[in-house]
């Protein structure tokens, strides 16, 4: 899971350099790093309201009405 964990972080930090790269063609470097961070940030809270998500479906599936 581990590579995997990497490859989506990677992959979000990519996503959100090109988005800028859409928006702003002359964007700065300084502004592509943010953007990356930003990226790479985003798909961890990402991950993290998704299995939260998950686990309250679990959890209230199982609960009586």
């Amino acid at each position: 899971m581990g590579i995997l964990n990497a490859l989506e972080e990677v992959a979000g930090a990519v996503v959100a350099v090109e988005g800028l790269k859409k928006v702003d063609p002359n964007a700065s470097f300084l502004g592509e790093a943010a953007a990356a961070v930003a990226g790479y940030k985003g798909v961890e809270l990402l991950k993290e309201k998704l299995e939260e998500h998950k686990e309250e479906e679990a959890g209230g599936n199982t609960q009586p009405g």
